[in-house]
């Protein structure tokens, strides 16, 4: 059974990777889909190319993973690819009400079951939203994310902290 890991990964985190290692464990083949939604262009940190290559290097010692991406409808991305299961990570109850709702919508729309993994507790308040925040402070990271995406950050942040400086002055 080959299974869908969808997901925005701006950037891929360590509790993305434990959800994405452990379902490496449970199925033949895991494809981590980088979804993309014209709407949402401008809202994210670094760009779809960018979040693949993140994904591709902090997965290369997963030999079953694969990288793609895909802009529309979840199920439809998940019949093209001729997978069963789609994976989400849960790190809390909040999470879990929301792909609650959605794994019922794809069920019913697509035929296309759920399974949920519950991040382990270690990452269970690791967001990418709030790792972006603390690296752009600076802040230590590593722990929270694989090394490549915590090379991409610290590079994004250098690349904006230098072209503001070179605005101002």
């Amino acid at each position: 059974m080959n299974a869908v890991f969808p997901g925005s990964f701006d950037p891929v985190t360590s509790g993305h990777m434990d959800v994405l290692t452990r379902a490496s464990h449970m199925f033949e083949q895991v494809t981590v889909t980088v979804m993309h939604n014209a709407r949402k262009q401008g809202h994210h940190l670094f760009s779809l190319d960018e979040r693949l290559d993140i994904l591709r290097e902090a997965t290369a010692a997963l030999p079953n993973v694969r990288v793609d991406s895909f802009g529309g409808l979840l199920v439809d991305y998940v019949a093209q690819q001729e997978r069963s299961v789609i994976v989400r990570g849960l790190r809390a109850v909040s999470d879990y009400e929301y792909e609650l709702q959605i794994a019922h919508l794809n069920r019913q729309i697509g035929e296309v079951e759920t399974v949920f993994i519950m991040a382990a507790t270690q990452w269970s308040f690791v967001s990418s939203s709030m790792v972006k925040e603390i690296a752009s402070y600076g802040g230590q990271i590593h722990e929270m994310v694989p090394p490549a995406s915590e090379a991409a950050l610290r590079r994004k942040f250098a690349e904006m902290y230098a072209t503001k400086a070179g605005e101002a002055g």
